[in-house]
């Protein structure tokens, strides 16, 4: 086995998870979030994330979102904590070139671990800016490398993480291939708007008409329907299945 091959192996699995519109579109253009979802939705993906060990979003999610990255069921949280586990998953952001405000609720909600990758240069900036509110990790390049990041958090223990957004995000761990799984929700309706972001941005990615993702399960969900991607030969159904990530 190649040194590739076996640091892959060692990573995280990685599940991304997002709702688009018909057309692929993460939102619209205007200043009020667009809803994509619905509460049976929710509950699923709240189920998600009481089965995983870290959740990621890009710096632009934390930014616009504000968002508050907890698993909202009281059972769930009950359950986590009886397994010495903290009620909900560590929250993860990757930094660029901009700052985050120490005051969105990533930071300031949720009794759980908070990391910041940032690149080199900005490291000891953004250890100023956010004091004590999270731990600053050097992400080795700019932009982050995202083998680096899954490498660290494997070292702290994260076997499980999910995906959030944004586009960015989605596209950089898609385009390097280190996505297991793929839940999408698809929104009955259109956006319309070349201005609005969409799921992923432009690259060359894994999965193309010559080879593509497996479909392994489509379920509707009142308006809105699952498709759920098997990405790498490391899916196991029975595995995610026991973790409780769809039921």
């Amino acid at each position: 086995m190649s040194q590739r091959t076996s640091h892959l192996s060692e990573r995280p699995y990685v599940l991304i998870s997002c709702a688009t519109s018909i057309d692929g579109y993460l939102d619209d253009a205007t200043d009020q979030r667009l809803l994509l979802s619905n509460d049976e939705d929710f509950d699923r993906v709240d189920a998600v994330r009481a089965s995983c060990d870290a959740i990621l979003v890009g710096a632009n999610t934390v930014r616009l979102d504000n968002p508050r990255l907890l698993v909202r069921s009281a059972e769930r949280r009950k359950r986590r904590v009886a397994r010495g586990l903290p009620p909900s998953p560590m929250k993860v952001t990757v930094l660029g070139r901009g700052e985050l405000d120490p005051n969105a609720r990533f930071f300031t909600e949720g009794d759980t671990e908070k990391l910041v990758f940032c690149p080199p240069a900005a490291v000891e900036k953004a250890r100023e800016r956010l004091g004590g509110l999270a731990t600053v990790v050097d992400g080795g390049g700019d932009p982050v490398e995202p083998e680096r990041m899954l490498a660290d958090l494997a070292a702290r223990g994260v076997r499980r993480l999910l995906v959030e957004g944004g586009a960015s995000v989605h596209t950089q761990y898609l385009t390097a291939g280190l996505a297991d799984e793929l839940h999408l929700v698809i929104a009955p309706f259109f956006v319309g708007d070349c201005r609005a972001p969409r799921f992923v941005s432009d690259g060359r990615f894994p999965w193309h008409p010559g080879r593509p993702a497996s479909l392994v399960e489509v379920r509707q969900l009142n308006d809105v329907v699952l498709l759920r991607y098997a990405l790498s030969d490391r899916f196991d159904p029975a595995l995610v299945g026991a973790a409780g990530c769809v039921s």
